[in-house]
């Protein structure tokens, strides 16, 4: 395929991907609970709704909706760099217990570190940033070798080790402190939406404004890392400085995401692997394609999430699962 026929298909499929956001968007803001007409929806978004109709839409709806797809783009942007800084197709936040740190470090912050009300919002991201750090130091550091480099098999499976004994450190955590507290955490690792208001939005975005625009940047880095480190030597990538940064924006991206979302798992692998079947490997065309797969794989799951099973709904995080567990193994059976 030549180069303007790739771009002409990338663009081709961005402007779908937008269309088939804006048609869930749609189809989220009427339904739930309390519903709203949708003949109502566009005459309130321009300011010609009653209060009620306003309430639900600008209070409710439009913040969740705006937080999940914010969230959803950034765990698929993080599962791209990860893909790519590790050589490894199977490396996506949650597979590699980058998630359960941030969730040891949201569980050890809320569980045990008194904070004031108004803080809340900021000290949960952070919280979860930090736990985050430290599992993905851990991880380099117990799947890398002077010899070989990062292997990348010994990456996934240390990293599912990582995430049983996290699984296990919030258990023992969670047995000794108050059981309201401990549903909290509970519905956090299910994957459960909690942060619903503008705030936590205003919290997310600054993290994907930043990163996705450095993340195009080191786009020819991430191609040449994606095949070896020598190959990205010879090349003139300084590997170790750009696979530090970039290690570190993947887990500030899922950071920021599942400290507002919760525990959500195999977007950052979906979302990577399927952009790349539309439109090819290299990172500056299929990172864009990704991060709005990911945008609207996480806003189709919590709407169907948060409109069956009764009033309390599924959790997004469970309703991604039914989908991303067959998927994974899929690709462990592709690459077997």
């Amino acid at each position: 395929m030549t180069d303007a026929r790739s771009i002409r298909k990338q663009r081709a499929l961005l402007l779908a991907l937008a269309a088939l956001i804006l048609l869930t968007v749609f189809v989220s803001l009427g339904l739930g609970s309390s519903s709203v007409s949708y003949d109502r929806i566009l005459p309130t978004l321009l300011g010609h709704g009653a209060f009620k109709e306003k309430f639900v839409l600008f209070d409710l709806r439009l913040p969740r909706i705006c937080i999940v797809l914010a969230a959803g783009m950034s765990l698929a942007l993080s599962g791209a760099i990860l893909q790519g800084v590790t050589n490894n197709d199977l490396a996506d936040p949650g597979i590699l217990g980058i998630n359960s740190g941030a969730g040891l470090g949201v569980a050890v912050s809320f569980l045990l570190i008194p904070s004031e009300p108004g803080a809340f919002v900021y000290v949960i991201p952070v919280s979860a940033f930090i736990g985050a750090l430290l599992t993905a130091i851990l991880l380099y550091a117990f799947s890398y070798s002077r010899e070989s480099g990062l292997h990348p098999m010994r990456l996934v499976l240390t990293g599912i080790g990582f995430s049983l004994a996290f699984a296990g450190l919030m258990v023992f955590i969670t047995s000794a402190v108050d059981i309201y507290k401990v549903d909290f955490i509970s519905r956090w690792l299910a994957g459960n939406v909690w942060g619903t208001d503008w705030t936590f939005l205003w919290a997310q975005l600054p993290w994907l404004f930043v990163l996705l625009p450095y993340t195009m940047y080191k786009s020819n880095a991430l191609n040449l890392l994606s095949l070896n480190d020598a190959t990205a030597m010879g090349t003139g990538v300084r590997i170790s400085r750009d696979r530090g940064l970039l290690l570190l924006a993947a887990v500030a991206l899922a950071a920021s995401a599942v400290a507002v979302t919760g525990g959500i798992a195999f977007v950052g692998l979906m979302a990577p692997h399927i952009a790349k079947s539309l439109v090819g490997p290299r990172f500056q065309r299929f990172v864009p394609a990704a991060v709005l797969i990911g945008g609207f794989l996480l806003l189709l799951a919590d709407t169907i999430g948060r409109n069956v099973a009764g009033p309390e709904g599924i959790a997004a995080g469970i309703v991604v699962s039914f989908i991303g567990a067959p998927y994974f193994i899929y690709l462990l059976l592709k690459r077997a």
